[in-house]
């Protein structure tokens, strides 16, 4: 998902019953922000497009909107921000701060507008200081920063590894091996605590255990991370994905080139971070190298993505290093984040949560066990990680840059053009999501179509190259916790969160995992 986590309101203009819908929306722990006033009489609808220069918004002085961005509470609170403007300009306005200039979107008709024109080469924001790391290190570039023609034939062959429906059965023994790892670990830190249960702060715990299996299905090996001792140099990696997009962020406004040539501690941390990142990729990526050239596997045995490019021999392998490094970085942070706003609505939501134990233990008794043919009759836990994505997006926008002209809420948005969908402004809107505020998974299983409303990890050629690794990862984990473990919160302390580049948590989350009676 490290593919989506890369940045980036109100009445829809001539529809009262629009605007009155969105007269209330969810500010998280900053507070609300205020209900927009529906206009007395319906704006008429212009005959032609109009021109882009009057897209509404605050876009003509970068540096001073900047400036009052900072002022209101600056990048920790960018989602609540564009919440903010979707209120105040309407379901369109154009932005820019500093030298990060946008057209920002939340109606999924204008989404689906935007994706439908994207071509056979879609471009989305290449994040700069990623880029300026790259160049600075001289090392290539991943699929996730490649374009063009480059990009394409990457990709294509990464898709028959990481996205092809032949590709995906062989991860799911892998990622349940480790769910069952956890469950044991879990197991053993409820009869240790003397209280029942294991109780405190996950978010360690689970960065591990994404680590753990991102990198099994990516190298085919265990790194022994759901161990009570695990090594240094994988707590040093799962430290650098943190750090590495706590430095992002400030980076998108100013140019990291400025800052580089300053020497700022902010440039200074991210290189340290994106090279502990490489460090550890690469010592796996050698490992797996030298395995399949003494061929110390049978041939039965699971070689990963990753040996399965080295073995096809279709890319060089500097290419294959650098977006498998990218898929593992973006395999912590991410899935991790989202399952842990998952175990917290569950466990403010504990009718919902009986309501999938159930389903999750009717499939078992029916398939046997078998997990693959359960993951195919579990349609309320599929809906409940939708349900998450929606109220806790990973990224807090979804972005394309237009290759032609294109027509968005009657503005004429020209060739070139960075639009960005509100994909956490759009998850809190009661006009495209009936109360909003509440975690109901059941609204992604009612009849009709949805479209554009899941865009969690993307859409189209661009989507993220993870999203079926990360999708497996995240059902097949909640189905070992809800067969074994009921999972409470004691406290009714509101969470809010964050902006890092992707939405964190604003304080820790305390949640207590009790096994189920008769389990051992």
């Amino acid at each position: 998902m490290l593919a989506q986590a890369v940045t980036q309101r109100g009445a829809l203009r001539g529809c009262p019953r629009a605007a009155a819908a969105r007269g209330r929306w969810l500010g998280g722990a900053a507070g609300a922000v205020p209900p927009a006033v529906p206009p007395a009489v319906p704006a008429a609808v212009p005959a032609v497009p109009r021109p882009f220069d009057q897209v509404p918004g605050e876009w003509r002085a970068g540096w001073l909107s900047l400036y009052r961005f900072w002022q209101e509470g600056g990048l920790g609170t960018l989602h609540l921000s564009m919440a903010r403007n979707f209120q105040r300009f309407g379901p369109i306005y154009r932005e820019k701060l500093g030298v990060y200039e946008s057209v920002n979107i939340i109606s999924p008709a204008d989404a689906a507008t935007l994706f439908q024109a994207e071509g056979a080469l879609p471009e989305r924001f290449r994040v700069p200081p990623w880029v300026a790391y790259r160049d600075f290190r001289n090392k290539p570039y991943g699929v996730l920063l490649k374009t063009g023609e480059a990009w394409r034939s990457d990709r294509l062959l990464l898709n028959q590894e990481a996205l092809a429906p032949a590709a995906v059965p062989a991860f799911v023994p892998l990622l349940s091996a480790v769910g069952e790892d956890f469950v044991r670990r879990a197991r053993a830190q409820a009869r240790q605590s003397g209280r029942g249960c294991w109780t405190g702060d996950f978010s360690q715990e689970l960065f591990r255990f994404a680590l753990e299996s991102v990198c099994h299905v990516l190298y085919g090996q265990r790194l022994g991370l759901l161990q009570d001792f695990v090594q240094p140099e994988a707590q040093r990696f799962i430290e650098a994905v943190s750090r590495m997009f706590h430095t992002t962020a400030p980076m998108l406004y100013l140019p990291p080139a400025l800052l580089r040539r300053l020497r700022s501690r902010t440039w200074r941390q991210h290189v340290q971070a994106w090279d502990a990142i490489f460090y550890q990729a690469d010592q796996c990526i050698q490992n797996v190298y030298r395995d399949l050239r003494l061929r110390r596997r049978s041939s039965r045995e699971h070689v990963g993505i990753l040996g399965n490019l080295i073995l096809r021999d279709k890319l060089p392998l500097d290419d294959i290093r650098a977006s498998v490094t990218e898929m593992m970085a973006g395999g912590v942070d991410t899935t991790s984040m989202t399952l842990q706003w998952a175990m917290l609505e569950l466990a403010r939501a504990p009718g919902v949560q009986e309501q999938l134990r159930a389903e999750v233990l009717a499939a078992k008794r029916e398939a046997g066990g078998d997990r693959e043919k359960m993951l195919k009759s579990t349609r309320l836990l599929k809906a409940a990680i939708k349900e998450t994505l929606r109220l806790h997006p990973v990224a807090v926008t979804l972005q394309r840059y237009t290759t032609h002209e294109v027509i968005l809420q009657d503005y004429r948005i020209p060739p070139g053009t960075l639009v960005q969908v509100g994909l956490y402004a759009m998850g809190r809107d009661p006009a495209v999501f009936p109360q909003p505020e509440r975690f109901r998974p059941q609204r992604w299983l009612a009849a009709g179509p949805k479209p554009f409303l899941g865009l969690g990890f993307g859409f189209g050629p661009r989507q993220c190259l993870g999203r079926r690794i990360a999708e497996l990862e995240m059902q097949l984990f909640l189905m070992h916790l809800l067969e074994n473990f009921r999972i409470e919160t004691a406290r009714a302390v509101e969470i809010g969160t964050k902006f890092e580049l992707i939405l964190v948590p604003d304080r820790p989350i305390q949640l207590s995992l009790r096994p189920l009676e008769g389990q051992p």
